[in-house]
């Protein structure tokens, strides 16, 4: 079975926002999704937070992301009190039920994502 490439210009640059992001500034672009039976996908792709309103996210499914590139102050914190001032490099792991929100100051902030999901349909 050969692999499947995506070049960067297909994919990187990310132009589909949440739907349910208050602030219009929370952008999302699934890249791969694995061929599995329902409820064990995994898929991949790229986020990007904006400038302005934070966004408040609770997962119902396990997703990994890790930092590719930040700009301004990009903090990601969660419903434990635990916050993070985001540098390039960082990875995080949000598991199922947590509430976790993104916010950047003066910038963006940039990652790649895995999530035990299937493609979004939006």
């Amino acid at each position: 079975m050969p692999m499947i490439y995506k070049p960067r210009a297909d994919g990187y640059e990310i132009k589909h926002p949440v739907l349910d992001c208050p602030g219009g500034n929370t952008f999302v672009g699934d890249i791969f999704t694995s061929v599995a039976e329902p409820g064990k996908e995994i898929t991949s792709g790229f986020y990007r937070q904006e400038d302005g309103e934070a966004l408040e996210y609770t997962y119902d499914y396990d997703e990994m992301k890790i930092i590719l590139e930040v700009v301004g102050e990009y903090i990601i914190s969660d419903e434990t009190g635990l916050s993070v001032s985001v540098k390039p490099g960082d990875v995080f792991y949000f598991k199922k039920g947590s509430t976790v929100t993104f916010k950047n100051t003066g910038g963006y902030g940039y990652a790649f994502f895995v999530g035990a999901r299937p493609a979004d349909t939006a």
